[in-house]
């Protein structure tokens, strides 16, 4: 590869001229030739070339590139590569949450998820009465147990047995 320094551009025609490193003599530039670049050359740039001969005995650069500046080739798989992967993380972070809310919201004689596994495997519910404040238990089967959600910054909370409600103060809803 040779190496040298864009002197001349006229960009609205695509075209301009190479001054060699090695003194020799100035060396035609077309922009086909550097097929891939990032950005359109402009005077001042350094461009690394092969030097061909035209037919008519012209010197032109080919296989030419923008030193310091990514082809698009590597720039495009860098980027489709940082996007893949952060898409995969986006759509694995949205079936989670999917998986979550269908589990927490679907109807059945357990606790939700999500409150499971703030107290794993105790599944009655102490809830706390907006109006009196009265302290009532929720078993599995209960008419409002599907219903009762457990806030524990207000007081609330899972027990693991019946028992265990009953010795904390709390007395078993009537529905």
């Amino acid at each position: 590869m040779k190496k040298g320094k864009l002197t001349i551009w006229k960009d609205d025609r695509g075209f301009g001229f190479i001054k060699p490193d090695d003194g020799s003599k100035d060396v035609f530039l077309h922009i086909s030739a550097l097929k891939g670049a990032s950005r359109r050359p402009k005077v001042g740039d350094i461009i690394l070339y092969e030097q061909k001969i035209e037919a008519n005995g012209k010197v032109s650069a080919s296989k030419a590139s923008i030193q310091g500046v990514q082809s698009l080739k590597g720039l495009n798989s860098n980027k489709r590569i940082k996007g893949s992967i952060f898409t995969n993380f986006i759509k694995l972070g949205i079936v989670a949450i999917i998986i979550l809310l269908i589990q927490e919201f679907s109807p059945r004689q357990s606790p939700p998820i999500i409150q499971s596994l703030i107290k794993p495997g105790c599944k009655i519910k102490g809830n706390i009465s907006y109006g009196g404040g009265n302290k009532l238990y929720h078993v599995p089967g209960m008419e409002d147990y599907e219903s009762t959600v457990i806030d524990s910054s207000k007081g609330e909370r899972w027990f693991c047995t019946e028992s265990e409600a009953i010795k904390k103060g709390w007395r078993k809803a009537p529905r």
